[in-house]
């Protein structure tokens, strides 16, 4: 639990952690309008959605920050979201209602297994390698997001991906990212959120962008009244079918897997481990998670899951729940000022985000490249993360490539009885 007097033991100060919550959030914040935009499209209104996305986004980073004492944000996860519009409602034609009450039931089921502390085991046996490779897939993954974002890096029909238009929005995020690096290197006290600052300042004579659109602030728009007309919507009884245990499965296994993999990362890669080596507060950390996709059936959106944009905070200092703690008062003022968000454009976070891609690629150097059998499902867990675009798949591939190279080489004694109930997780993950 945080306390003001952790501070010192963990060598950071108050600034440093509301610095650092500030940075966190601003990378985070899209959420805002992002969220409400995938699932208005099932028929809730987008401003009551927008309404909840700021409830689990507060209540849930509240409690990371206070109960866990972990510098990590909580927000309805992205894929989360496209999973309940495009998979729940409009494939299996459930009402928005009794798609809700499958995403609370999911949070209960998840709490189960947060409080009686299968999920901490299944985390401790995830192998080094692993842990290793995921922080740094994940690292790429943020990169490749602050690339997209930023429009550097676009969709290519004839390579998949390619450069994107030397434009006066893609100079601006250069010349941001290159002011964030040299701050950085001259050891500034907030340099990122200063280079997001920055940033925004340069993109204003070239409009302010959020998602490829151009949003404009006035003064009418600037106040939104919120709407709470979701709280409490979801359908409790239609929702425990046994003909709907897999869409609520399906949300178990991917907020699992995308939380484990967030926990473990950003552990490896920001030192925030205990004793023992394990991800700081970890079965906490689990249950707040598993809370936050309680509330967001309550109140009317996705699933809760800890964001890797915190990654953001966690490089400019935040060590303890008070970065989480001021990121979860931040969104509080957008339940009556949502559109002032749109002030910080998306090629203002765009280069933090791609720095923390350099930061989050240190634990790779721990990895044993010599034992192939060892290495490849390291460097595939790696690799997968950003190229499926899907922390999920990375880790699921990781751990199932790691299983079966160890049975194959005659070391199937090194496989724990967690790592092979992962791998029964991982495959109905693949299947649902």
């Amino acid at each position: 639990m945080f306390s003001f007097s952790g501070l010192k033991e963990n060598n950071t100060t108050l600034s440093t952690e509301i610095l650092a919550g500030i940075s966190s959030f601003l990378a985070t914040a899209y959420i805002i309008v992002v969220n409400p935009s995938i699932l208005s499209q099932t028929g809730m209104p987008f401003s009551a959605v927008l309404t909840a996305t700021i409830l689990v986004s507060f209540f849930s980073s509240f409690m990371m920050g206070w109960y866990a004492n972990n510098p990590i944000l909580v927000a309805p996860g992205m894929g989360l979201n496209a999973f309940f519009t495009f998979t729940a409602v409009f494939t299996e034609k459930l009402s928005w209602q009794v798609a809700l009450g499958t995403v609370f039931w999911s949070g209960i089921f998840f709490l189960l297994l947060s409080v009686f502390n299968i999920r901490s085991y299944i985390v401790k046996a995830i192998p080094k390698p692993l842990r290793y490779a995921i922080a740094s897939g994940i690292g790429l993954f943020i990169t490749l997001i602050g690339f997209a974002n930023a429009k550097f890096i676009v969709a290519n029909p004839a390579t998949m991906v390619g450069l994107g238009k030397l434009d006066a929005a893609t100079l601006t995020f250069l010349a941001g990212l290159l002011i964030t690096v040299i701050l950085l290197i001259r050891n500034v006290k907030g340099s990122i959120l200063i280079g997001i600052v920055l940033t925004s300042l340069l993109a204003w004579p070239i409009g302010r962008y959020w998602g490829g659109a151009e949003t404009l602030i006035t003064v009418n728009n600037i106040v939104a009244k919120p709407d709470f007309s979701l709280l409490f919507q979801l359908d409790l009884v239609n929702s425990l079918k046994w003909s709907l245990a897999p869409i609520i499965l399906a949300f178990v296994f991917t907020d699992m897997f995308d939380s484990l993999s967030t926990f473990v990362g950003l552990a490896e890669a920001a030192d925030l481990l205990d004793e023992n080596g394990e991800p700081r507060n970890i079965q906490k950390s689990l249950v707040v998670d598993a809370i936050s996709t309680t509330i967001a059936g309550l109140t009317g959106s996705s699933p809760g899951t800890a964001y890797i944009e915190s990654a953001v905070g966690i490089e400019q200092g935040g060590k303890t729940g008070l970065t989480a703690i001021t990121g979860a008062i931040l969104f509080l003022p957008f339940l009556f000022l949502s559109p002032l968000i749109s002030a910080v454009p998306a090629i203002a976070t765009a280069p933090a985000l791609v720095l923390v891609g350099v930061f989050m690629m240190k634990p790779v150097v721990k990895i044993n490249w010599h034992k192939l059998h060892e290495a490849f499902p390291a460097f595939l867990a790696m690799v997968l993360i950003p190229f499926t675009y899907s922390i999920t798949q990375g880790i699921i591939w990781g751990f199932l490539s790691w299983t079966i190279l160890h049975i194959a080489t005659g070391k199937t004694r090194e496989i724990s009885v967690a790592l092979w109930i992962i791998n029964f997780f991982a495959i109905l993950a693949l299947i649902f």
